[in-house]
C-alpha cells in the first residue's frame, strides 16, 4: 500500500493546471501529533522530479528517501515527517554516456543544491485538514519543507487513506518556486538570457510506503 506525497518538476504544458503551492513563512504545527507511529519504508520510496526550459527541453529523476514516521489517530493523519537525502539525486531520462553523469554531477554542485554542504532535505507536516468537492484529493497537507538549509511553508492537496496497517496518499500535481529555497542556476529573477532559462516553477512528487 502507498504513501505518496509527490515531488516533480513539470513541463510547461503539463503544469498549468497543476496547483501552486506559494510558500510562506515556517509554521508551529497544529495536527495533534498524538497517535500511532507508521514508519517509511526506505526501500520503496523516493523523491521523482521533472526539470524543464521554457524551450521545453526537460530531465527526470529520482531522490532517495532515507526515513520517516507518519502518525495516526483514529484513521487520521495526524502528522509526520520524511527526510531526503540530496546526494542521491540521479537522472534516470539519460543513460551513461548520454550525459548522465554531467547533468548529475552539476545538480548536486553549488549551482543547484550544494550537496556537500547540505546533504538531506526534511519535510514535516503541520496540519492535515480534510476537503470536499475534488476527485483528487481528501485532505490538504500543510509542512515545513527544508532545501539548502532554509524552511518555507507549503500547502498542497493529497488523497489519503489509511487500510489496517499502512497508510496511503497521493497528491495530484503541484508546484513550488525552487528559488525560495536558494535554487537560482539560470533563473529568471537573475535576468538570465532567454536561451539559457530554467524555469523556476518546481511540482514535488514524493512517493512513500508507511506501516504500522
Amino acid at each position: 500500500m502507498l504513501l505518496a506525497i509527490s515531488m516533480v518538476v513539470s513541463c510547461k504544458n503539463n503544469t498549468e493546471s497543476a496547483d501552486k503551492a506559494k510558500a510562506k513563512p515556517a509554521v508551529t504545527a497544529t495536527t495533534d501529533t498524538a497517535g500511532e507511529a507508521y514508519k517509511v519504508d526506505v526501500a520503496t520510496s523516493m523523491v521523482r522530479w521533472t526539470g524543464n526550459k521554457p524551450t521545453g527541453d526537460s530531465h527526470q529523476g529520482t531522490i532517495s528517501i532515507t526515513g520517516g514516521t507518519v502518525k495516526v489517530a483514529n484513521g487520521t493523519v495526524t502528522g509526520g515527517e520524511f527526510t531526503m537525502n540530496m546526494g542521491s539525486l540521479v537522472s534516470t531520462d539519460l543513460k551513461s554516456g548520454e550525459g548522465k553523469e554531467k547533468l548529475e554531477g552539476h545538480l548536486k554542485s553549488g549551482d543547484f543544491f550544494e550537496v556537500e554542504k547540505y546533504p538531506t532535505g526534511k519535510f514535516v507536516i503541520t496540519s492535515a485538514k480534510a476537503v470536499s468537492g475534488r476527485e483528487d484529493a481528501t485532505h490538504e497537507i500543510t509542512g515545513n519543507l527544508t532545501l539548502k538549509d532554509k524552511t518555507h511553508s507549503i500547502t498542497f492537496p493529497a488523497h489519503v487513506g489509511v487500510v489496517g496497517d499502512k497508510v496511503m496518499a497521493q497528491t495530484p500535481k503541484f508546484m513550488i518556486n525552487r528559488t525560495t529555497w536558494g535554487v537560482n542556476f539560470n533563473s529568471g529573477i537573475l535576468g538570465t538570457a532567454k536561451d539559457m532559462l530554467i524555469n523556476d516553477d518546481v511540482a514535488l512528487v514524493v512517493t512513500l510506503n508507511a506501516t504500522k
